[in-house]
C-alpha cells in the first residue's frame, strides 16, 4: 500500500506509478464519482495498475486538494458499480485499496488499482469487451484498445497454454523430418535407457506433446507446439501468418542496420524453432570470452554465461505470442546480447525477476525443450539468467515490455562491469570523500549515470531492491545536493552527472544566427531553424565537416552527411534527419510512404498516428520541423498532442534531453537506441 503524507509524495509517485487526479464534486458540489473514472480503471487494470486520487485538481504538475464533502456517497457509488457487471467486468478492489486522505483540511479518496491477472483481463466496461469498451494506459492517458488486441487478451485469458490446440488437417507430412530426427537423437543421447527411445515416431511425438487426442471430441492431430518445433517454414506460416524469426550479428557496439551474419526465414533451412535454437545458440556462444571453470578437478566447458544465454534463447521462444505482429529477434553485438519476443509478459516484470509465479505462454514448447536439456523448471529461467550475469560482475540484465508499435518483451544482456574502475575513480575525483559517504543506492545511481550516460527511475529499480518511492527520493536528493542534474518531467525524467556533455541543438546543427537571418525569414517560419552547414557545400556526402568554416563560433562541430542524406555526428548515437530536401529520392519516398495516411488525412485515430511516428523515427532522429513537414502537421500541435506524451511514456527518446522543448529538438524510437534490443523494420 502506498503511504501518502504530503503533496510532495505525489510528485515522487509520478516517476514510479501511473497517477491520475480527478475532481469528484458532482452536480450538487457535495460529491459524486466522475464518469471518466471508469476508462481509467479499465486502462490501469489492463496495464501496470496505478493510483487515482478523487477530490484533487492538478494544473501543470501542481496539485490542489478540493476535497469531497460526502465521501460515504462516493465510496458507496464506487463499490456498487464495481460489483455491477453491466458497468465493469470485474471488481479488483478491496476496502483496503480505497481509503480516505486528509490534506490541508480537505478529505480526499485514494484508490489503488492493481494490475489485473491474466485470467481477469481484459477488464472492460459493460458486458461487451469490444467496440471501444476496453482501455489501456498509454502516454498518461486512457486509450480504447482495438478489437484485435482485445481478442488476443481474451485468448490469453482462457488458454493456459497457447500451443496445445490441435491443428486440423496437419500431419507428419508438414514436419521437417531432419529436425525431428535430430531431436530424437539428442533425446536418446541424454538418456540412452529411456523407454520412449523404443517408441515409433508417432508414439514418441505423442509422448512429448507434439500430437494430441481430445478425449471429449475424439479429434486427434498435430498440436501447434509440434508444428512450431518441427514444422516446415511454409506450413508454420500457413497456421501462423505473422510467424517470423530473425537472428542478427552486428559488428559494432551501436545501433545500425547492417549485419555480418544473419539467420532468418529465407527458405534456405527448415524455419522451425528447434533448428533456430540449435543454429543460434552456436552463434551466440562462438568466441565467448568467458574463462572456463574447474569442478571436481575437471574443466567445465559450459559456464554460467553459457547457461544464461541458453535460458535467454529458450525463454524468448517459449514465451512468444506467435499471433502478434512483432518478430522474434535475437541480436549479438560485441558489447551485448538482445532478445525480443512478440507479446507482453503474462506476469509483472518484478514477479518474473523473483521466479516464483511461472506462467509460460507455450507450455508444450517449454516441455519439449526441457526434454533435451534446454530450459529448467518453469519460473526459474529469468533468475538463472541474472545469476549467470552476476557471476561475471556485469550489469544486471534489463527486462522490460513495450506496447508500441506492437506488443513486445525485451531482454538485454550487457557484458559491461556494473562499476567499472575508471567510472568509480572518476566519481571519487569529481566528488571526493562525499561519494564514499553516500548510501549504497546513491552510489549505484551515480555509477549508472557515470557508465551509461543517464539513469532514470526504471533503470535504478532493476539494480536495487529498495521501494520505488524511496528510489525517487534518492534521485531527487542527489539532484538537490548537486551530484546529479535532471531533464524532463514525470516518468520521462532522466538524471545525469553535472557538467556532463549532454548534446544540444547548437552542438549538432550549429548556432542560430539571429542577427543574420531573423529579419529576413518568410512569414510563419521559425527563426530557430537554420540548415546545417553541410547543406551549402557541394559534394558534402563524403566530407567530414568542421562547420566553423562557414558558421562563426561553431568550432568542434564534426558532422558528415551520407549518400542518403542522413546527418551523422559523434554527439548522437543515431543519424539525424533535419531537412527533407537533402534526402535521397529513395529514402524520402520510403518515409513518405510510411507517413502516407497523415499526409493525406487531416484526422486519424491516436494510436494510428503513434504507429506512424514510431515507424518514421525508427533507427534515426527526426527534428520537430522535419517531422511536422513529413506528417503534414503543425509543429506545436504535433509536439503537444503526440511527441511529448510519447517521450513521457518512453516510446520516443529526445536527442537533447537537457532542453526538451527546444524548437530544434529531434526524436527517435526508444527501442532503436543502443541500450535497447534493436528492432529491424
Amino acid at each position: 500500500m502506498i503511504d501518502l503524507t504530503s503533496l510532495d509524495d505525489l510528485s515522487l509517485l509520478r516517476e514510479s506509478v501511473s497517477l491520475e487526479c480527478k475532481l469528484a464534486n458532482g452536480r450538487d458540489g457535495k460529491g459524486a464519482l466522475p464518469e471518466d473514472f471508469w476508462p481509467t480503471y479499465s486502462a490501469m487494470a489492463n496495464t501496470e495498475g496505478g493510483i487515482v486520487i478523487l477530490g484533487m485538481r492538478e494544473r501543470k504538475g501542481q496539485f490542489e486538494p478540493e476535497g469531497i464533502e460526502n465521501l460515504a456517497k462516493v465510496r458507496a457509488e464506487l463499490f456498487n458499480n464495481l460489483n455491477n457487471r453491466q458497468k465493469v467486468s470485474v471488481n479488483l478492489l478491496s476496502d483496503a485499496q480505497v481509503r480516505e486522505w486528509a490534506m490541508d483540511g480537505k478529505t480526499l479518496m485514494v484508490v489503488e488499482i492493481p494490475r489485473a491477472r491474466r485470467q481477469q483481463r481484459p477488464v472492460h466496461l459493460t458486458r461487451n469487451p469490444l467496440d471501444g469498451n476496453t482501455y489501456r494506459r498509454l502516454n498518461e492517458g486512457d486509450r480504447p484498445l482495438p478489437d484485435e488486441e482485445v481478442k488476443r487478451m481474451l485468448a490469453e485469458q482462457v488458454e493456459d497454454s497457447r500451443d496445445d490446440r490441435i491443428l486440423r488437417n496437419y500431419g507428419f507430412d508438414d514436419l521437417d523430418m531432419g529436425t525431428f530426427r535430430a531431436y530424437r537423437q539428442m533425446f536418446a543421447n541424454r538418456d540412452p535407457g529411456h523407454p520412449w527411445n523404443a517408441e515409433d515416431d508417432l508414439a514418441f511425438l505423442k509422448r512429448i506433446g507434439g500430437w494430441r487426442k481430445d478425449r471429449e471430441t475424439g479429434e486427434a492431430g498435430l498440436t501447434l507446439a509440434g508444428l512450431l518445433m518441427f514444422g516446415q517454414m511454409h506450413t508454420i506460416q500457413e497456421a501462423l501468418p505473422l510467424y517470423m524469426l530473425d537472428y542478427q550479428e552486428r559488428p559494432e557496439a551501436r545501433t545500425e542496420r547492417r549485419w555480418i551474419d544473419r539467420l532468418t526465414l529465407d527458405g534456405k533451412w527448415s524455419g522451425n524453432l528447434y533448428d533456430f535454437y540449435r543454429k543460434v545458440y552456436l552463434k551466440l556462444t562462438a568466441d565467448l570470452k568467458v574463462p572456463f571453470q574447474l569442478e571436481g578437478g575437471e574443466r567445465q566447458e559450459e559456464t554460467p554465461v553459457h547457461i544464461a544465454l541458453r535460458e535467454a534463447l529458450a525463454n524468448v521462444l517459449v514465451h512468444a505470442d506467435y499471433t502478434d505482429r512483432a518478430s522474434v529477434l535475437v541480436v549479438k553485438r560485441p558489447d551485448m546480447f538482445g532478445f525480443r519476443n512478440p507479446g507482453l509478459m503474462r506476469i509483472p516484470v518484478e514477479v518474473a525477476l523473483h521466479g516464483d509465479e511461472p506462467d509460460c505462454r507455450n507450455r508444450g514448447l517449454h516441455k519439449m525443450f526441457r526434454f533435451v536439456g534446454v530450459g529448467e523448471q518453469a519460473g526459474t529461467g529469468i533468475p538463472r539468467i541474472f545469476q549467470g550475469w552476476h557471476s561475471q560482475h556485469w550489469k544486471p540484465p534489463k527486462l522490460y515490455e513495450s506496447s508500441v508499435p506492437y506488443n513486445q518483451t525485451l531482454l538485454e544482456l550487457r557484458m559491461i562491469d556494473l562499476f567499472p574502475p575508471d567510472v568509480i575513480a572518476d566519481l571519487r575525483k569529481r566528488f571526493g570523500a562525499r561519494f564514499d559517504q553516500l548510501k549504497d543506492e546513491e552510489r549505484v545511481a551515480l555509477a549508472l549515470a557515470g557508465s551509461e550516460g543517464t539513469v532514470n527511475h526504471a533503470r535504478l529499480c532493476t539494480v536495487s531492491a529498495a521501494h520505488p518511492v524511496e528510489l525517487t527520493r534518492i534521485l531527487q536528493h542527489l539532484t538537490q545536493i548537486g551530484m546529479l542534474a535532471s531533464a524532463g518531467s514525470g516518468r520521462g525524467v532522466v538524471y545525469f552527472l553535472p557538467g556532463q556533455e549532454m548534446p544540444t541543438p547548437d552542438d549538432v546543427f550549429g548556432p542560430v544566427l539571429m542577427a543574420d537571418v531573423g529579419s529576413t525569414l518568410p512569414e510563419g517560419a521559425s527563426s530557430s531553424v537554420l540548415p546545417d552547414s553541410s547543406s551549402v557545400l557541394p559534394d558534402s556526402s563524403s566530407v567530414l565537416l568542421d562547420s566553423s568554416s562557414v558558421l562563426p563560433d561553431s568550432s568542434s562541430i564534426l558532422q558528415q552527411r551520407d549518400e542518403d542524406g542522413y546527418l551523422h555526428t559523434d554527439q548522437l548515437p543515431l543519424p539525424v534527419i533535419n531537412d527533407l530536401g537533402l534526402l535521397s529520392a529513395s529514402l524520402r519516398q520510403r518515409l513518405e510512404q510510411l507517413a502516407a495516411e497523415p499526409r493525406q488525412k487531416k484526422k486519424m485515430n491516436y494510436e494510428g498516428m503513434e504507429r506512424v511516428i514510431l515507424a518514421v523515427c525508427e533507427g534515426n532522429y527526426l527534428t520537430l520541423q522535419a517531422l511536422a513537414e513529413l506528417l503534414n502537421r503543425k509543429p506545436e500541435s504535433l509536439r503537444n498532442t503526440y511527441l511529448s506524451p510519447m517521450v513521457r511514456a518512453r516510446a520516443l527518446s529526445l536527442a537533447f534531453p537537457a532542453t526538451p522543448t527546444h524548437e530544434r529538438q529531434a526524436y527517435c524510437s526508444t527501442h532503436t537506441l543502443p541500450e535497447a534490443a534493436q528492432k529491424e523494420t
